[in-house]
């Protein structure tokens, strides 16, 4: 097995999810193959969402993970198998989307199924990502009066919900 391609696809994932979590969207963007895909089947949207093409995927978390979205995405027991310039993975996703906006958070898990490439560059990226939900869970804050949030990372931005 190729050690230094495992560990390349390894830390690209956890950029695709820090990069998702902090909103640095040209970092985001940069882990994307450009063709890249995605379905995400969340209840949610009802529908699985799916997307077509790194400009089509940003604009989509760009809009839907705005300021008053606070996310937290994390990612373990990757099974990755690689095959030259081209590889697959799964993941286990737990998450916790916070909307402050709406005074509830949601958390679930899922397992991703990934397809990387090499790029001409030597870059791995993303070529399609997705996951069907194990489980998701919704909590509105107003069934708990004592529940207090801060987050600072966005400054100015509302510090309780």
């Amino acid at each position: 097995m190729d050690v230094v391609a495992l560990e390349e696809i390894r830390r690209l994932k956890y950029r695709y999810l820090r990069s998702l979590d902090l909103k640095r969207w040209e970092e985001f963007a940069d882990t994307l193959d450009e063709e890249a895909t995605a379905d995400y089947g969340t209840p949610v949207y009802g529908e699985p969402l799916k997307l077509a093409g790194r400009a089509e995927i940003v604009a989509f978390m760009r809009d839907k993970l705005g300021p008053d979205i606070i996310t937290v995405h994390s990612c373990g027991q990757p099974e990755i198998d690689i095959d030259g310039a081209d590889a697959t993975g799964t993941w286990c996703l737990e998450d916790t989307v916070i909307a402050t906006e709406y005074r509830i958070m949601i958390r679930g898990a899922a397992y991703y199924e990934d397809r990387y490439l090499r790029g001409d560059d030597g870059v791995w990226r993303i070529a399609h990502t997705g996951y069907v939900r194990t489980y998701e869970a919704m909590l509105s804050f107003d069934d708990l009066p004592s529940f207090q949030l801060t987050a600072n990372r966005w400054a100015g931005q509302p510090t309780t919900p």
